[in-house]
């Protein structure tokens, strides 16, 4: 039931034909309390969308009692109509609800220009508000997708407590976030300033590391809502650790899920200056075509890393780096070692780990190979 598993939910997912599919593509996830607690991160890209720019400004008091979403279209660059639309949606969210507008979080994805039919989205609330269920955590996940071809969904137990979530996105991962939406919820007691701390670690750690093709989304929204209905209060350890566990399997479902991937690439990267260093030399891994395209190709090509690792300004030596592909340590001391003959790619999940040798901090990237199949997928997407 993802979002309605803990305590104090309601959701559901309608069709309102923003989707020439006709399937579900407006959701509405609610808490209802006792507590209204809540955290949010949103992209850094600095072209957003129209829910990202009403949204950011529903946050800041720690307070959000619903999020409405639509799939079909991003409402992104739609102008001062666009953003009128993502108000009157909040306020027939909350009109239902018998709540303030500025309660409510707004997300969309889709196509960037494409303008939602106001009325349309607005009849989608209307269905929604009607539909909402302890049980329709699955429908608002269905609701949600757009190229994704399965929902991703998450549920992490606790002490008497739970956090859910659900997320949308195949494409266009890069930081921050990724393209996608997500939803977590939580029955814990957790005070704003904690979800906030909370929230920020897990997605550090979690879809910041998430590098599918370097392509960063305007709608980015992950948003948290506390109801407190358990009546427990976890520690501030205890919760960021299960929020992190629940951010990092929707990260990874939504790897999985990547458009026309063949292979999930695992970047780790040891003994580094800092972590920071660490996460800038997986990065530019992760964002080479040519080590992309050679992953697809079930190539062992060390050689594109290490012409990778060059191009950033992390602390290594140029002729001491490691490298290993699936556990086999097909480079040391910047020179051949193992023969690449005896590296397997043909599974669908790749490890690479870099030693660059440099301190003790390590991090792993996420990312996937360059497909005949993503490409076409993204070629096509407008039409």
């Amino acid at each position: 039931m993802s979002v309605t598993h803990p305590k104090g939910f309601r959701a559901a997912g309608v069709a309102a034909g923003l989707k020439s599919s006709g399937a579900r593509d407006v959701a509405l996830v609610v808490n209802d309390g006792p507590t209204y607690d809540s955290a949010s991160v949103f992209t850094s890209n600095r072209c957003k969308a129209n829910p990202v720019l009403w949204s950011e400004r529903v946050v800041q008091d720690g307070v959000v009692r619903a999020v409405v979403l639509n799939s079909g279209g991003a409402n992104c660059y739609t102008g001062p109509e666009g953003f009128q639309t993502t108000h009157a949606v909040a306020e027939q969210v909350a009109g239902h609800l018998g709540i303030g507008a500025i309660d409510v979080v707004v997300c969309s994805t889709g196509l960037i220009g494409l303008t939602n039919p106001r009325e349309q989205v607005l009849a989608g609330v209307d269905a929604a508000a009607a539909g909402l269920d302890e049980g329709g955590g699955d429908d608002a996940a269905q609701a949600i997708m757009t190229t994704d071809s399965v929902s991703k969904q998450v549920v992490v137990e606790g002490a008497g407590w739970s956090v859910g979530g659900m997320a949308k996105g195949a494409g266009m991962l890069a930081p921050q976030l990724a393209t996608m939406l997500v939803v977590l919820t939580t029955d814990a007691v957790v005070p704003a300033e904690v979800a906030d701390r909370a929230l920020r670690a897990a997605t550090r750690v979690s879809f910041d590391r998430l590098d599918s093709d370097g392509c960063m989304s305007t709608n980015d929204t992950v948003t948290l809502m506390a109801s407190g209905a358990s009546g427990v209060t976890p520690t501030e350890a205890d919760f960021t650790d299960a929020l992190t566990r629940a951010c990092t399997d929707l990260a990874m479902q939504l790897l999985a899920d990547a458009e026309g991937a063949d292979h999930e690439i695992a970047i780790t990267v040891l003994h580094a200056a800092s972590e920071d260093e660490a996460v800038d030399v997986g990065r530019s891994v992760a964002r080479s075509n040519l080590f992309k395209a050679a992953v697809f190709g079930n190539d062992p090509n060390w050689g594109r890393v290490l012409a990778s690792i060059g191009t950033t300004q992390a602390a290594f030596d140029p002729a001491d780096l490691d490298v290993a592909m699936n556990g086999v340590w097909v480079c040391r001391s910047s020179t051949p070692h193992a023969s690449p003959d005896e590296v397997d790619l043909t599974p669908r999940h790749v490890d690479v780990t870099i030693d660059l040798k440099a301190g003790e901090a390590r991090a792993t990237v996420w990312t996937n190979d360059l497909s005949h199949a993503y490409v076409h997928e993204n070629s096509a997407y407008s039409s």
